[in-house]
Parts: structure tokens; sequence; C-alpha cells
């Protein structure tokens, strides 16, 4: 690495060595995007609807702590795996030329070899569950592996995100319940939708560069209409989530959190009227607190039912 030091370069004594380990650690956890962990939570937001909604607002604990522990393996094998699939892209793009591989500070080989690593903990993790939340969740294991590589030819990459940032919902009722009632369903295609309008007004952020380097995105296939199909999609995604409210029969605090969500789904369309890339990003951060008002909506309304 160009930035080691003196001491770290040495190797040859205990704390050369164990600074440079330290380093490759270091650049493993940015290749997992552990300091960024505004993934984790987009990620994790519909599998706690789920939980809580399948379970009557009582979670099993060890499938709670299942999905948690799921969540931050999946999330950081898919950052790797895409990290793999866009290594010669990435030193192109002012957002993402940082990145350990990009920088060429972390070989393919050790990205892989990561990957690797975190995928036999996730299959660790399916152990406990039932059969047929292992068999969803090796359906989502395939859609998380696969979605990097589809940026090359499919227009809307971010809708295919959407399914594997969502299939935890179907996963979630299927370890509390054994069951896929209509609301996991309505609770599914409400977080495809929410998905790919995050996503989409993150890919606002890079449409130049990618427009450069022949990256496939929802905003550069919507183009100049991409700020009415985001409004569209949010739309779209908050309808399903009220469905969903009035099918688990949720009261006044579920309301309460959905109106919240409301309020930021105006928000970031006024944050991304010009379109500024800044601003885009901005707005893309803003959904932690879009999926944070419905789940705290969900948790209230099961916590102070009588």
């Amino acid at each position: 690495m160009s930035d080691l030091t003196d001491l770290e370069k040495n190797t040859s004594t205990p704390a050369g060595s164990f600074a440079r380990m330290r380093g490759r650690l270091v650049e493993y956890a940015r290749l997992m995007r552990l300091d960024r962990p505004i993934g984790i939570w987009l990620l994790l937001w519909p599998a706690l609807w789920a939980l809580w909604i399948s379970a009557d607002g009582h979670p099993d604990e060890r499938v709670f702590v299942i999905f948690l522990l799921g969540t931050f393996v999946m999330r950081a094998a898919g950052c790797v795996i895409n990290d793999f699939a866009d290594r010669e892209f990435d030193p192109h793009v002012r957002r993402t030329a940082s990145r350990p591989l990009a920088r060429g500070v972390v070989s393919p080989a050790e990205a892989l070899a990561v990957f690797a690593v975190l995928g036999l903990i996730a299959l660790a993790l399916l152990i406990p569950l039932n059969r047929p939340t292992q068999v969803l969740a090796l359906v989502g294991g395939v859609l998380a592996v696969t979605y990097p590589f589809l940026k090359r030819f499919f227009a809307l990459p971010q809708a295919y995100l959407g399914l594997a940032f969502s299939w935890s919902v179907p996963m979630a009722f299927a370890a509390q319940t054994g069951e896929l009632p209509l609301v996991a369903w309505v609770l599914f295609v409400a977080g495809v939708l929410w998905t790919t309008a995050y996503d989409t007004i993150y890919a606002m952020v890079d449409r130049e560069d990618d427009l450069v380097i022949g990256i496939r995105s929802s905003a550069i296939l919507f183009g100049r209409a991409d700020r009415g199909i985001v409004a569209a999609l949010q739309a779209g995604a908050l309808v399903l989530l009220a469905l969903a409210g009035y099918l688990a029969q949720l009261g006044h605090w579920y309301w309460l959190g959905l109106a919240i969500a409301v309020a930021t789904s105006l928000h970031q369309q006024y944050l991304i009227r010009r379109r500024d890339p800044a601003d885009c990003f901005h707005a893309f951060l803003n959904n932690n607190l879009f999926g944070l008002a419905v789940f705290g909506g969900i948790l209230l309304d099961y916590l102070f039912r009588s």
C-alpha cells in the first residue's frame, strides 16, 4: 500500500507485522463498506417490518438475531462482489475511485476470498431456520450475487436490487410462521418499489460517469422523466405500505409513522429538483429516515396495544 509507514513496511518486527495486518483488515473493512453503514440500515428496515408484523409484534428472539446478523453479513458480501464486478469501472468514477479494489490495495483474489468467508457465515446462519426459509434464503443469495453483473446489459438494475433487498420480507414470514400470507407479498412489493426509487436517486449521482463508461442504470433509462418516475415509485410504495397496515390491522401509531414517511418522500423530491449530485446523494441518505419511520410506527403500535 502506498500509504504504509516505514514501520508497517518492515514486517521483520512484531510491531511491523501487526501494523501491516491492521492495515489489511482496515482495507477489508472498507471493501465490505463497514465505514458506510447506510446500506445495512436500508437492507434491515424491510426485514424488521416483516419480522414484527409476522409475529404480531413479538418476533422470536433467535430469528431476530439471525436476521440481524444475516443482514450485516449479506450486505458486506454484496458490497464485496459488487466491487469485484466493477473493479474495471470504479477507477473511472469519482465516487468509487477510492475503493480498495479500484486503488489496487486489495487484489481480486483477496476479494473473492473475503466473499467466500462471508458466504460460509451466511450459510451457517441458515442452519437453525426452517426449510422454507432456507430455500428462500438461497434464492435471495442468487439475487444478491447476480445483481452486480446485470449493470452490463440490463437497463433497470435498480429494480433487480429491489428484489434482492426486499427478499428478507418473505423470508421473515416463513421463518416466523412457515407461511406467506397476502400481507407478506404486499410488503415485499412495497419494498421493491421503495428500493427502486431510492437507488434511482443514488444512480442520479453517477449518471454522467455511468454514461461515459457504459454502465446501465434507471437514472439513464428514465432520462428527464426520472423525478416523476421516482415520485410514482414512492407513491406506489406508500400505498402498498398503507394496504399492509390495513391487512395487519395496525393502528394510529403506524399511520403516524407512515405520515412521516410521506413527508420524507416529499423532502426527497425537493432535494432532487435540480438533479444536483450532492443533493441527490443527500436525498438517498434520507431514505434511512423513511425506513425508520415505518418501523417506528409498527413498533409503537404493537407496544401500546392493550
